[in-house]
């Protein structure tokens, strides 16, 4: 499971798993086991309000129509701090048209912060996509709703 997108190539990312996370791709590589992670931040994540998002959308749609648009996600940074300091990784946002609304920021936040205080099991959302691995990937009203459950304690196929 990933912070962001998966990546493609050596492109950079992180990669949570059971024992903790990685970084991976070009000059960032390591691996933080949960018990020595202190803290996870996100930062420069493209979130917007709802009505933001459907103007964006909106927008995105038309360049891309005309040929002008980019299918490139944004890149965020994810700092991970131990007893040793801060390391700061880079990532890419998994795409969705015209970005983010802050509640999904905010729900995914609460749930990494899971992660790390040992309240959430990393293994029982990977298993969740791997079962509906063929729908998809849910729309943004399905996503928040899975990240709230997710994010205030529950996890079901």
């Amino acid at each position: 499971m990933y912070v962001g997108a998966e990546p493609e190539g050596y492109a950079r990312a992180v990669r949570l798993t059971r024992d903790g996370l990685e970084g991976l791709g070009t000059d960032q590589r390591g691996h933080w086991g949960w018990a020595e992670v202190r803290s996870v931040a996100v930062r420069d994540v493209r979130a917007r309000s709802s009505a933001r998002l459907f103007a964006s959308t909106a927008v995105d749609m038309a360049l891309n129509v005309v040929g002008v648009g980019t299918d490139l996600p944004g890149l965020f940074e994810v700092h991970v701090e131990t007893a040793d300091g801060t390391v700061e990784l880079d990532t890419y946002a998994a795409p969705a048209i015209g970005g983010y609304v802050q509640s999904e920021y905010d729900l995914s936040v609460a749930l990494l912060e899971r992660f790390v205080a040992g309240t959430a099991d990393v293994d029982a959302l990977a298993e969740w996509g791997r079962a509906h691995a063929g729908e998809g990937t849910p729309g943004r009203e399905e996503r928040e709703a899975l990240l709230r459950k997710w994010a205030e304690g529950a996890v079901e196929g």
